[in-house]
């Protein structure tokens, strides 16, 4: 019998904690070191990491700003 359970998308998983699939602003505000008005400045601008709105929520995709930072000149 296996200890494994299926998430909502169908993966299986152990109980071990994933990382979220998606960032908040909070989130990637902290991983830029950068608070986070500035990127919503940024949002506004259109400058800074690609961002989504999900309902009333701004959201980054993690390999999205990986590559935006290297990207920088």
């Amino acid at each position: 019998m296996s200890t494994a359970t299926r998430t909502p998308n169908g993966d299986s998983s152990t109980g071990a904690r994933r990382t979220p699939s998606l960032w908040s602003v909070t989130d990637a505000a902290a991983f830029l070191r950068v608070p986070a008005k500035t990127l919503y400045e940024w949002r506004y601008k259109g400058d800074g990491p690609p961002s989504y709105r999900i309902g009333r929520y701004v959201r980054y995709v993690p390999a999205e700003v990986h590559s935006w930072v290297l990207n920088q000149p």
